[in-house]
């Protein structure tokens, strides 16, 4: 006989021997009435009657007492193996009446279930804090590196293994800067990052684009985007993790493209140098032997090679931006003085346009470190644009202060055609030019790409605030000398040279 059986036979036995003793009792009460006493028969009818329902009441609470146990002790036991702590204690088996083998037996069933859940639990984690075994890390298409807390690599998969070219056990164990020799296209680099929110936060994500990849035994450069994930609070020690989607293929073309271009116009220098030096002799030779209608063709002409010596300066200048070779030496300057020498030079440009150009500039600016010639090209790119998207409006504003921060900020206002903010994202990246207006409008999307690199070379930021349909305001802080200075201290550096991406040591590119 098994055990359920088992309790069923036992309630059998229980009920038929509580309903036999209340019938026996009714039957037992009636006669008694009836023989010993001389009330009347209908009144002793309804005693036996009020005594057997008190006696049915007894049963039902006794058999439910007896029923429920079981089905008590069965809930405490789930609930005391249950994986969520319900604060429910262990069962009491010896005060069961009925159903105490059945019970038993589910309950030892119940806690070999749970067993064997809690060390299937305890292996999965085991298996998922191991990375090296698990599938959807190993098998990820994308290079991913897991760091500890001192930047050392405790997981590489095969892609990690396969993009750089070193095996996978041979990663295990070397710091990541060690690894990767990753150059950035500014001063916000994945080491700064990490520094920061080390500092500051529990948990953080950081993302960078056009990163370069310096492979070691003559393998050709790789350039991708850098995706990282920091969390202090891992109970595994996986403290960083950080995800390479290459871009090789798609940025080098863009780079080839800058090179080819590079190169075929380093080839207009010299003539357009000697074509700029023969207008000045006939401006200085001709300047009062000439009718207006000539004065005005020299005039344009002198413009339009100032223009074209610009462009020739922006191609080559981004060329040395991608190639890391951009070499800035910052010297102490009086800000007012180089921001009019470069508007003078601007002045006959926006004249031939029949614009002008209103600067206004507050009193008492500190000296600040500049390159002056690439300054010149961020306030040309800067104006230059004012003047091709300023439309029918013929005034440009410039204007120049000193931040609460402390930082020399400079602004250029048209208010011409204005960028929609679908546009904003992508306008200092290289090549981009607004589909709407590309056939009316020359360029070649490089301006605005080359000036960002230049103030973050020189420790500032460039921002556009802009509106369509009523004009653009480009802006951009440079750091006063002084700042520079303390920088110099910290860094340890001897002479003011910057590089596109940042400070430039012993005069050799130092790459962040």
């Amino acid at each position: 006989m098994d055990h359920l059986q088992q309790l069923r036979a036992t309630i059998h036995q229980y009920l038929f021997g509580l309903l036999a003793l209340e019938n026996l009792s009714s039957v037992a009460i009636g006669w008694t009435l009836a023989t010993y006493t001389h009330l009347d028969p209908l009144l002793v009818g309804l005693i036996s009657l009020t005594s057997s329902l008190a006696f049915s009441l007894v049963i039902v609470i006794i058999m439910t007492r007896l029923v429920v146990q079981p089905i008590r002790a069965l809930w405490q036991t789930i609930l005391h193996f249950s994986p969520i702590d319900q604060g429910v204690a262990a069962p009491q088996f010896d005060g069961l009446r009925v159903g105490r083998e059945l019970v038993e037996s589910l309950s030892t069933q119940v806690f070999q279930l749970a067993n064997v859940a809690e060390h299937a639990n305890e292996e999965s984690q085991r298996q998922n804090s191991n990375l090296a075994n698990n599938f959807i890390a190993q098998n990820l298409p994308l290079p991913l590196f897991v760091l500890d807390s001192s930047e050392t690599i405790k997981f590489a998969n095969v892609a990690a293994a396969k993009y750089i070219g070193i095996a996978a056990a041979d990663l295990i164990g070397k710091n990541i800067y060690m690894v990767l020799d990753m150059s950035f296209p500014s001063e916000d680099t994945f080491d700064t990052w990490l520094k920061s929110v080390k500092e500051k936060s529990a948990t953080a994500t950081g993302s960078w684009e056009r990163v370069r990849l310096n492979v070691r035994d003559n393998h050709p450069t790789l350039m991708f985007d850098l995706a990282a994930y920091y969390n202090r609070a891992n109970s595994e020690h996986d403290e960083t993790m950080l995800a390479l989607f290459d871009h090789t293929k798609q940025y080098s073309q863009d780079d080839q493209a800058v090179s080819f271009i590079a190169l075929s116009v380093h080839e207009l220098r010299t003539p357009l140098t000697l074509l700029r030096g023969y207008i000045e002799v006939f401006e200085e030779e001709l300047g009062g032997k000439v009718d207006a209608e000539l004065q005005d063709f020299m005039f344009k002409m002198k413009a339009q090679a100032e223009q074209l010596m610009a462009f020739v300066n922006n191609i080559l200048n981004v060329a040395r931006v991608d190639d890391d070779q951009l070499e800035l030496r910052l010297q102490e300057e009086q800000w007012p003085s180089v921001l009019k020498s470069a508007i003078e030079a601007l002045s006959l440009r926006a004249k031939v346009r029949g614009m002008r150009i209103e600067c206004t500039m507050a009193g008492n600016l500190p000296s600040v470190g500049v390159d002056r010639l690439s300054i010149y090209e961020v306030v040309n790119n800067l104006v230059d644009n004012a003047i091709k998207y300023s439309g029918t409006s013929k005034v440009i504003k410039i204007d120049t202060h000193l931040t609460q921060g402390g930082l020399i900020e400079t602004t250029v206002q048209d208010f011409g055609l204005g960028i929609s903010g679908n546009i904003m994202p992508n306008l200092f990246t290289k090549f981009y030019r607004d589909h709407r207006n590309r056939a009316q409008i020359g360029g070649t999307g490089l301006g605005l790409y080359l000036s960002k690199a230049i103030v973050s070379a020189h420790g500032g930021q460039l921002w556009v605030r802009s509106k369509e349909g009523e004009g653009s305001t480009f802006g951009f802080t440079i750091k006063p000398y002084a700042q520079l200075t303390e920088e110099m201290k910290k860094t340890g550096d001897t002479d003011l040279v910057r590089g596109a991406h940042g400070w430039i040591k012993n005069h050799s590119l130092y790459r962040r």
